[in-house]
C-alpha cells in the first residue's frame, strides 16, 4: 500500500492550497480517508476525514468552514482544499487510510492503518 501526498508549499496568510493524496495497493472504496497534521513541537492532530464519497465529512473545529475534504474514487485520490489559510495552519500534512471505519474512529490517528509521507504547508503572516 502506498499513499503519495502532494500539493504543499509556501503561501501567504489568507491564501489557498489544495493537497492531494493518491492511494495504490488497496481497494480504495473499502477505506475511509483522513488528513492529519503535525507542527514542530506538537503532537499529530486530526484535520479532516471522509468515510465514503456520499457521506458527510468530518473536520477539526480549527479548520471547519475553511477546509474541504473530497474523494475521487475513480482516481483513488483524496483532496484537501484549504482556504483562508492562517499561520497556525503551518505543519506537515499527512494523509491516511482507515479500513471500514466507524464514525467515532475517524479522528483518532491510532486507528489508521496506512500513512503517506507528509507534505509541508507553510503559511506566512
Amino acid at each position: 500500500v502506498q499513499l503519495q501526498a502532494s500539493g504543499g508549499g509556501l503561501v501567504q496568510a489568507g491564501g489557498s492550497l489544495r493537497l492531494s493524496c493518491a492511494a495504490s495497493g488497496l481497494t480504495f472504496t473499502n477505506y475511509g480517508m483522513g488528513w492529519f497534521r503535525q507542527a514542530p513541537g506538537k503532537e499529530r492532530e486530526f484535520v479532516a476525514a471522509k468515510r465514503r464519497s456520499n457521506e458527510n465529512a468530518y473536520y477539526a473545529n480549527s479548520v471547519k468552514g475553511r477546509f474541504t475534504i473530497s474523494r475521487d474514487n475513480a482516481k483513488n485520490t483524496v483532496h484537501l482544499q484549504m482556504n483562508s489559510l492562517k499561520p497556525e495552519d503551518t505543519a506537515v500534512y499527512y494523509c491516511a487510510a482507515i479500513r471500514s471505519p466507524i464514525v467515532s474512529s475517524l479522528d483518532q490517528a491510532l486507528y489508521y492503518q496506512y500513512w503517506g509521507q507528509g507534505t509541508q504547508v507553510t503559511v506566512s503572516s
